[in-house]
């Protein structure tokens, strides 16, 4: 339904088929570059040979050849037991070492490619398109206006328009979003073209949202910035990014590496301290690897529409929901087919001027998770499709480990919890224990762990040294600072991976038993919440951190030590949860500077201007809803 205040540009449809995930396509496609092979090589050779030897290491330390006598009643349940925790290790060490490795192969990898010449006349026809679903409309239209201000400034608002497709189905926030959609268009008249569309029927959700415009409007365009409505994209970017596209036919899509900001609660201020510091990092491990194979995030990025449309039309998957039905974590999928068609999916992680918020606190992101862990699920439906590119079906595959991780490490912690019981109550002169329990090798155990920290902090360390070495990237930071910020977010990434571990491995459960997560509007802005409400959703998992004290204290057991952190982050769950969305300590860290980003110290003119921008907007909304 259009409003009368918000045209539509006239019809110009773009078929968008829906692909057949059994049937190849017939397309050509180049082979990897031989930098892309080498870091393959390093990255999934290193992540092999690490795990080989780790996994020895372990069996060493156990040891299995020598520790069970077959004969003992209690040997056959104590060799699975041990079995299993070898098998536990391999799988969770195996993950560790492949974003170590992957991180070693984008330190050597160098920067960016670009393929088009900086000064060059943008070519191509670009749509800036936004779907929004229940959004502070505000700031959607601030973040738009600034991006189309900054284009004009530089004489490339006729390459241009900004389309926002809107599934709001909430009446007020409607009514707010049609008024201040009408006040952009005012601003920007005789600028840029601004259309509006709402759906009645919000089919297929943000995809669908995507494929309805393609359907109706497509063929108008060449390009399209897929935006969030919290994303925003300096001018030079945007005119990169269509140059880009413009110097290489054969580029289907281009994803930038989203930094974020406006951080001010302390978990947002977390999240966008280790994008900064870290993020460049990993980000430059995938490129390494993934070449022209590469994977899309769903926003800040330019697609090629005409690629898109004829190879990114999403099937629905047979079967009932949370498995079946419509694909939820649409991104990667869209990615997989269109270089499943023969087009290149790139991600140029070194373009700076890309940004978007993070989830305001713990809660937040949980909710956010559940919703994202079941729509990776479902890609274990697309990784069998004929003619994909192995490396995105290794993204799909390294999606589902993102969650599957924690289910795996709290099984390989019950499992030690459980031989640390065995063992304890078995360990009486003449028991069983004589014959099954077997004698662990610390100093092995010692440099196993030693290593497999130093594997799990290295992309980290990585981030934090060249922070400390690059004095321009810190901006106003001090180095001192900056160090002291980094172990701030390693202490509470430290605290918040045990609840998180939980959290996880409930979704995955609530998945397994048919659970659908629905689709809410993505909370941007902290609310204050009761602690009642944190004591209902962390109350199990601080029982259980004090359950696991109680028991390791008992037992006697040097375990302890070693689950230390988590059990401190378990008892802790509570007071972490609450101040995670805290402003109160989200402003007294950065009246210190701490988990600071250059952004907050000078602010880039986007930036600026989307804030004045901003109260503009709330205030017009504002008396156009009370008729002032």
């Amino acid at each position: 339904m259009n409003t009368p205040y918000s045209p539509t540009p006239p019809a110009s449809p773009l078929a968008m088929p829906t692909q057949i995930l059994s049937q190849r396509p017939d397309t050509r496609r180049v082979g990897p570059a031989t930098s892309t092979w080498l870091a393959r090589w390093l990255t999934f050779g290193g992540t092999l040979a690490l795990t080989i030897a780790a996994s020895r290491e372990m069996y060493l330390i156990i040891p299995l050849n020598e520790a069970v006598n077959a004969s003992s009643p209690g040997a056959p349940g104590l060799t699975a037991l041990l079995w299993l925790l070898l098998g536990l290790f391999t799988l969770t060490f195996g993950w560790i070492s492949l974003s170590a490795t992957a991180a070693i192969a984008g330190l050597l990898s160098g920067r960016s490619r670009y393929l088009a010449n900086p000064d060059a006349a943008l070519r191509g026809k670009t749509v800036l398109l936004m779907p929004i679903y229940n959004e502070d409309p505000a700031s959607a239209c601030a973040a738009l206006a600034a991006m189309a201000e900054e284009l004009s400034d530089r004489g490339l608002q006729e390459h241009f328009e900004i389309f926002i497709l809107s599934d709001t189905n909430s009446p007020d926030i409607l009514a707010a979003e049609t008024a201040t959609v009408r006040c952009l268009q005012n601003r920007l008249s005789g600028t840029m073209p601004v259309w509006y569309r709402r759906r009645e029927q919000n089919t297929e959700r943000k995809a669908g949202n995507i494929r309805d415009f393609i359907s109706r409007w497509g063929n108008g365009y060449d390009y399209m910035v897929v935006l969030d409505a919290d994303s925003l994209i300096t001018g030079n970017t945007l005119a990169t990014l269509v140059r880009e596209m413009d110097a290489d036919p054969a580029t289907g899509l281009l994803q930038t590496l989203p930094r974020q900001y406006g951080g001010e609660t302390l978990f947002a201020r977390l999240q966008q301290f280790a994008a900064m510091a870290y993020g460049p990092v990993f980000a430059r491990g995938l490129c390494a690897w993934q070449g022209d194979g590469g994977n899309y995030w769903g926003h800040n990025a330019i697609v090629r529409i005409r690629a898109f449309a004829a190879s990114a039309g999403l099937p629905t998957l047979p079967g009932r929901r949370p498995f079946g039905g419509e694909i939820r974590s649409h991104d990667f999928v869209e990615a997989a087919l269109i270089c499943r068609a023969g087009w290149s999916v790139r991600m140029l992680p070194d373009l700076a001027g890309s940004w978007e918020e993070c989830p305001p606190s713990l809660q937040d992101a949980a909710i956010r998770d559940r919703r994202w862990a079941q729509g990776n699920v479902q890609h274990l439906a697309v990784v069998p499709a004929r003619g994909l590119r192995w490396p995105n079906r290794v993204h799909m595959l390294m999606g589902v480990m993102n969650y599957l991780t924690s289910l795996l490490w709290l099984a390989m912690v019950t499992v030690g919890l459980v031989l640390s019981t065995r063992f304890a109550w078995q360990q009486q002169p003449g028991s069983v224990a004589e014959f099954i329990v077997p004698m662990f090798n610390s100093e092995r155990m010692v440099g196993l762990f030693m290593l497999t920290m130093f594997l799990l902090l290295l992309p980290k360390l990585l981030g934090l040294a060249a922070g400390l070495l690059n004095r321009r990237r810190l901006g106003e930071t001090g180095r001192l600072t900056f160090f002291v910020s980094a172990m701030l977010e390693l202490l509470f990434s430290v605290l918040h991976a045990p609840i998180f571990m939980l959290i996880h491995s409930r979704h995955l459960c609530e998945i397994a038993l048919g659970r659908d997560s629905g689709w809410s509007a993505q909370q941007r802005q902290c609310t204050r919440l009761p602690w009642q409400h944190f004591l209902l959703r962390h109350g199990l998992h601080t029982a259980l951190g004090l359950l696991v004290l109680t028991l390791l204290l008992w037992l006697g057991s040097s375990l302890l030590y070693w689950m230390l952190p988590t059990v401190i982050g378990l008892i802790l769950a509570i007071p972490l949860s609450a101040l995670s969305g805290s402003k109160v300590a989200g402003r007294w860290l950065a009246r210190g500077g701490l988990l600071g980003i250059p952004e907050e110290q000078t602010p880039p003119n986007i930036m600026k201007r989307r804030l004045k921008l901003l109260d503009t907007y709330r205030a017009a909304t504002f008396s156009r809803q009370n008729g002032v």
